[in-house]
């Protein structure tokens, strides 16, 4: 049996140098925060955070993390849980290939195993930013906002 090209996989002690070496391109960093950054709020959120690397073959491409049952703004009653994607790292040079399409795919698909029916995303609305992405994948603005990101859902 042959291995799927695109994979996700966990992040070890082999990879994780790999991981933190991923870097998105310049003109994008002010919209994602570095792998480094990502891994350790996952390590501070073990129960909330589901971590993993995009791999296309054995070329490993980006970063995805999804953040599983959290409330935005707890202080705000009646705000419901939401489960979704929390960040998507795909390296410079490797963006344009569906690698990101492949990663929130991946983290849907997980988000449905675990018994969601939606799927949340934050962005930045600056301009280059990834709204456009999102938007084009189906998820669509809520009208809240998390801090001064827009916060998009897509039905599962």
């Amino acid at each position: 049996m042959t291995e799927p090209r695109l994979r996700l996989e966990k992040i070890t002690p082999d990879n994780v140098e790999a991981a933190v070496a991923i870097k998105v391109r310049p003109d994008q960093e002010k919209f994602v925060s570095p792998v480094a950054k990502s891994l350790a709020k996952a390590y501070a959120s073990p129960d909330v955070a589901w971590p993993r690397l995009i791999f296309d073959g054995e070329e490993l491409v980006g970063f995805v993390m999804a953040f599983l049952g959290v409330r935005f703004n707890p202080e705000i009653p009646g705000d419901r849980r939401r489960s979704g994607l929390w960040r998507l790292n795909v390296a410079a040079g490797r963006q344009g290939r569906g690698y990101g399409r492949f990663a929130v795919d991946s983290v849907c698909e997980e988000l449905r195993r675990r018994g969601e029916s939606v799927v949340t995303v934050t962005w930045d609305a600056g301009e280059g930013g990834p709204e456009g992405f999102y938007l084009g994948l189906g998820f669509r603005p809520t009208g809240e906002m998390s801090g001064d990101e827009v916060v998009g859902e897509m039905p599962l």
